[in-house]
């Protein structure tokens, strides 16, 4: 039997585990954090003791790898999965709307959706049909990418060339790539720039247009569905991070949290790990840190991968910020809502979403790079002056308490000119690499998270067949 390290307790760490236990491994987990999740994970707060995310995560229907994920961990049943896009929206002028697809075959969903939606006037909803071409492209590039297995990126380690990104420019940004395509002013403000960000987590005039397009296709390749929302019905830990536990222990494999680790490489080959005084040795190591980890992590004879680690220092990362709020009545009326057009583009009712156990809103900013160095009075402040300008229930709501979550590096930039992402095979004997920056063709997404953990088992198995 095969003994396997992995390290790190995220998505990427821990699909790779469950993947690895059943191609036949012993594996042992280390996560540096006491609690699993990495980046996505929740924090008891200490004034209301509710269960709060350190982030609002949101799910697709096209997430197949994740959801698989979560059929194999016994946890499918802890998503809430709409059966087609419905989004409620309030625009800048304070107009309530909902983009509502009707059950029709992909993309004529999307389609019947815009041209019913009372947001755009009707030389907006036809402007979409102008992107229509690019979008066809990108579909038929997923469908063959999921008929192949991969709903990832079949090129993996290569330079995307213009056909694989659906017609899109080197170095294009979203916002360009939208504007060549005819897409005026307020289709992309309704629809397209909050369906970047969200997917992206930055500006669609920072963005790679490339990244954006793979969505777009993976979300039209699969169907009606693969465009519903999918949400969380657990706060983070429990959605995910203690069933993955609880099965791995279930079939063997040792999970070990707070306990920080160190990969040390000799002779080219993955030498030992150190963690917590105690000393690991493996056949095989799988490196489920933030690109921004990695480097720390590594040390020895790490000349094989000294370039690998200079991207991976170089790359950098997009903020995204969490306003929560506890208020005395109801707000919503609905999970979530768009806000377009403003610094807070998402509201959640946690009470909506997660039942009984929370009773707090989560206003997300994502790209959040011109607010996270604001101070949390001033975020609040924000937050509820904007969610109180849209919403009319909540003028008068009374706030009964407040906090901030920052992700300073939720995500890793995906402005063009960053340094290329990765394989997951290394040039050190036995290390692999995981992790949501992981060269997948997908943003940092818990889809591409999973993608990299399940690609990292299978490309470690491989080599043990041959």
């Amino acid at each position: 039997m095969i003994d396997v390290i992995v390290l790190g307790g995220g998505f990427a760490g821990l699909s790779a585990a469950v993947r690895l236990v059943r191609r036949g491994a012993r594996v042992t987990v280390l996560e540096a954090r006491r609690r699993l999740g990495g980046r996505a994970t929740a924090y008891r707060d200490a004034r209301t003791g509710e269960w709060v995310d350190n982030g609002q995560h949101l799910m697709l229907g096209c997430y197949h790898e994740t959801l698989q994920f979560l059929d194999t961990i016994g946890a499918a049943d802890r998503v809430t999965r709409q059966a087609r896009l419905e989004v409620p929206f309030v625009d800048p002028e304070g107009r309530p709307s909902t983009l509502a697809c009707p059950r029709l075959p992909s993309p004529l969903h999307l389609l019947g959706g815009l041209l019913a939606w009372s947001a755009l006037p009707l030389r907006d909803r036809l402007a979409a049909l102008r992107i229509a071409n690019p979008l066809r492209l990108a579909m038929r590039l997923a469908e063959a990418a999921l008929a192949d297995g991969d709903a990832g990126n079949p090129r993996e380690g290569g330079p995307p060339n213009q056909a694989a990104s659906g017609e899109v420019r080197p170095g294009e940004t979203v916002e360009a790539w939208l504007v060549r395509h005819g897409q005026t002013p307020r289709l992309r403000q309704m629809l397209w720039n909050p369906l970047a960000i969200a997917a992206l987590n930055q500006e669609p005039s920072r963005a790679e247009a490339r990244y954006f397009s793979r969505v777009l296709g993976q979300m039209l390749a699969s169907g009606v569905e693969g465009s519903a929302i999918v949400t969380p019905a657990r706060p983070l830990h429990e959605m995910y991070a203690e069933p993955a536990r609880a099965w791995l222990d279930a079939h063997g494999a040792r999970v070990r949290t707070g306990a920080p680790a160190t990969l040390v490489v000799k002779d080219g080959a993955v030498a030992r790990v150190e963690a917590g005084g105690t000393t690991f040795r493996a056949d095989a190591v799988v490196a489920a840190v933030p690109w921004h980890a990695l480097p720390a992590v590594a040390t020895g004879d790490i000349a094989p991968l000294r370039q690998m680690l200079d991207a991976a220092a170089g790359t950098a990362s997009s903020p995204i910020v969490t306003v929560n709020l506890w208020v005395e009545g109801p707000a919503l009326g609905a999970p979530l809502v768009g806000l377009p057009g403003r610094t807070i583009q998402w509201v959640f009712d946690k009470r909506a979403i997660l039942g009984r156990g929370a009773s707090h809103l989560s206003l997300v900013c994502s790209a959040a790079d011109q607010v996270v160095g604001r101070s949390n009075e001033a975020l609040i402040a924000l937050a509820v002056r904007e969610v109180s300008a849209a919403l009319p229930a909540m003028r008068q709501n009374r706030v009964v308490d407040a906090n901030v979550v920052r992700e300073r590096r939720a995500t890793f930039s995906l402005a063009p000119g960053q340094p290329a992402r990765p394989s997951v095979t290394t040039e050190v004997k036995g290390l692999f690499l995981a992790g949501d920056w992981i060269d997948t063709g997908l943003p940092g997404t818990i889809e591409s998270a999973v993608v990299s953990g399940h690609r990292a088992a299978d490309r470690m198995a491989a080599g043990w067949r041959s």
